[in-house]
C-alpha cells in the first residue's frame, strides 16, 4: 500500500514538472536549468559527504547534462557573450568531471558558485530582453 502511494506521489511530481516545463516561458526554462543544476550539485555534495559514490556520480552526471543544455541554448550570433559562456560552461563541465573522479567538494562548490552567479545575472534580465542580447536562443517558436 505504502509503495503504491509513494509511486503515485512520484508520478504526480513528474506531471507537475512536465506541466511546469510546458507552461514555462523561454526565460523561465533557462532559470529552471540553473535551478536544476544547483540542486544536483548540492545533492552530489551530500553524497560525497556520505561516501555514496553511486549517488555522487549520478548527480554530477545530471549536472553535467544540465550544463550541456545551457551550452546548447547559446546562439552562435550571440557574439562575444556566447563565446565566453561557451568557454565557461565547458570549464564547468571539466571541473565537474574532476570533482567526480576526485570526490572533490571544493570543485563542486567552485562550479556551484559560478552557476549561482550566472543564475543571479540571468534572473536580473527582463524576459523580453533575453532574445535581444543574452546570447541564448530562448525565442518563442511560432
Amino acid at each position: 500500500m505504502y509503495a503504491n502511494a509513494a509511486f503515485g506521489a512520484q508520478q504526480y511530481a513528474n506531471v507537475g514538472v512536465r506541466s511546469g516545463i510546458e507552461d514555462a516561458s523561454p526565460h523561465r526554462l533557462i532559470q529552471m536549468l540553473f535551478e536544476g543544476g544547483l540542486q544536483r550539485l548540492a545533492t552530489a555534495k551530500g553524497a560525497i559527504q556520505r561516501e555514496d559514490r553511486a549517488a555522487k556520480g549520478e548527480q554530477i552526471g545530471k549536472a553535467i547534462g544540465i550544463i550541456g543544455g545551457l551550452r546548447e541554448s547559446l546562439r552562435p550570433e550571440g557574439g562575444e557573450l556566447s563565446e565566453n559562456l561557451e568557454s565557461l560552461y565547458a570549464y564547468m563541465q571539466r571541473r565537474l568531471l574532476e570533482a567526480n573522479i576526485e570526490s572533490s567538494i571544493e570543485k563542486l562548490e567552485e562550479v556551484s558558485g559560478l552557476l549561482r552567479d550566472l543564475k543571479e545575472a540571468w534572473d536580473g534580465i527582463a524576459p523580453e530582453k533575453v532574445t535581444d542580447s543574452a546570447g541564448a536562443d530562448v525565442r518563442q517558436s511560432a
